[in-house]
């Protein structure tokens, strides 16, 4: 598999201001084996722990955080010698294990020689408040599910996913029906990196299906035994909403749609415990679209997407030959998966928000600030090239950054520019 991140880590480990690493995520983003692969490609050899599968490891750092005492430890427990300026020591699920967290401070202040990568689900190191957490003692990674270019890389289109990332559009122009093809299957596969392994070495999208039920039945299972037992119920009320919110013309998140009467107050902390969680991605609106954004957003006010499009489709139960085909049935649910896809795309490079006209005649998808400027983004699920809303957005705030993102190629008109839901990557 390819992943972006590696090129990241390889950073990391040349920084001369190097810290240990906490790579966060959601389960089954591909965490752990990113952490191996770079350990197997980059330095002599990798130790690799893993806190969850262990009660002895548990408790190393129990005892006290003395370097010497805790690297004799992990020697005896994996019967390898561990070598400072060769060796990557990994510390996987570091939630699990007791002062964990805390013991990275240590080895940022007295042991700087050890490179360590550790990684641990959002779920469990959000909620690791015990002991102290080593504020600024260590470097951190985002990691989510596979974007589209690491699906096309994975499954042996690097060359291609090359040049949507240098928007080589003569090229890309010419192979837009294939690429057009990729992305429908990527509607259905999505990125979570088991499900994308799974195709590329079977071609199996039944065997995709399975996967992708197994990791939500395990996220399902991670809310009872991560969130506070008072709310569990109203997470598992709030996640199976989403898609039902998503189905709306009107995307804006509804209280009374997840039950009869419901309010804020009743599911702000489920849906708060959910974004920490990575399970989910908010994006809130605008109450007008002026720098800075965050000064603008409106905090009651906003959309929910699950953070991943293969996940979502899973959930929904569509079956592939809805997905993999032009099929007019979805209606109203194809707009919510292109939206899907792209927030998908953009959230983990920029932080995404979205705005609707006061009076509902207009609403733009997605707005975001790139430099010193404000760059609005309609998304359209076909071919459609009408942009109404884009355009009573650029007349009423004169912007000349209009941006419209559709199943057609490349196109540069007069106020707006037309790209390929394929290289919507590239808006940021």
């Amino acid at each position: 598999m390819k992943r972006d991140l590696s090129q990241k880590l390889i950073e990391w480990k040349n920084s001369p201001a190097r810290k240990p690493l906490i790579i966060q995520g959601a389960r089954q983003v591909g965490k752990t084996w990113l952490m191996k692969n770079f350990g197997e490609h980059n330095f002599e050899k990798y130790v690799y722990l893993n806190f969850e599968s262990s009660t002895r490891l548990k408790d190393l750092f129990l005892p006290d955080y003395s370097i010497q005492r805790i690297i004799a430890a992990i020697e005896i427990e994996t019967n390898q010698q561990i070598d400072p300026g060769n060796t990557l020591l990994i510390f996987d699920e570091i939630q699990e294990a007791e002062k964990g967290l805390t013991a990275l401070k240590y080895f940022c202040e007295n042991a700087p020689e050890y490179y360590i990568v550790a990684a641990g689900s959002l779920l469990g190191v959000s909620i690791q408040k015990k002991h102290s957490f080593p504020v600024g003692k260590v470097d951190f990674l985002n990691l989510y599910p596979m974007s589209f270019t690491e699906f096309l890389a994975s499954n042996n289109e690097e060359r291609i996913a090359t040049e949507i990332k240098n928007a080589n559009w003569d090229l890309l122009n010419s192979f837009h029906d294939r690429l057009v093809e990729q992305l429908r299957l990527y509607y259905y596969i999505g990125g979570m990196p088991e499900a994308v392994y799974a195709y590329q070495q079977n071609k199996n999208l039944e065997v995709v299906r399975e996967i992708q039920n197994k990791i939500l039945v395990g996220y399902a299972n991670d809310f009872a035994k991560y969130a506070p037992n008072e709310i569990v119920p109203k997470i598992k009320l709030v996640w199976n909403s989403i898609i039902s919110q998503l189905s709306k013309e009107n995307k804006k998140f509804i209280y009374g749609q997840i039950k009869k009467g419901g309010r804020a107050k009743e599911f702000e902390l489920a849906i708060a415990w959910l974004v920490d969680a990575g399970l989910i991605l908010k994006v809130h609106n605008l109450s007008k679209p002026e720098l800075p954004l965050n000064a603008y957003a409106e905090i009651d006010n906003f959309k929910l997407y699950f953070l991943d499009i293969g996940l979502l489709n899973a959930m929904g139960g569509l079956d592939k030959q809805i997905l993999l085909e032009k099929n007019t049935i979805l209606t109203e649910f194809k707009g919510a998966l292109t939206e899907q896809f792209v927030c998908q795309q953009l959230f983990p490079k920029i932080k995404l928000y979205y705005w609707s006209a006061p009076l509902g005649n207009a609403e733009i998808d997605f707005v975001f600030q790139k430099e010193n400027q404000v760059i609005p983004l309609e998304v359209k699920a076909e071919e459609n090239l009408k942009a109404k809303s884009l355009k009573v957005f650029v007349e009423k705030f004169e912007n000349p950054n209009a941006i419209r993102t559709s199943m057609s190629k490349f196109r540069k008109e007069d106020w707006l520019t037309n790209i390929p839901l394929y290289a919507v990557a590239i808006t940021v």
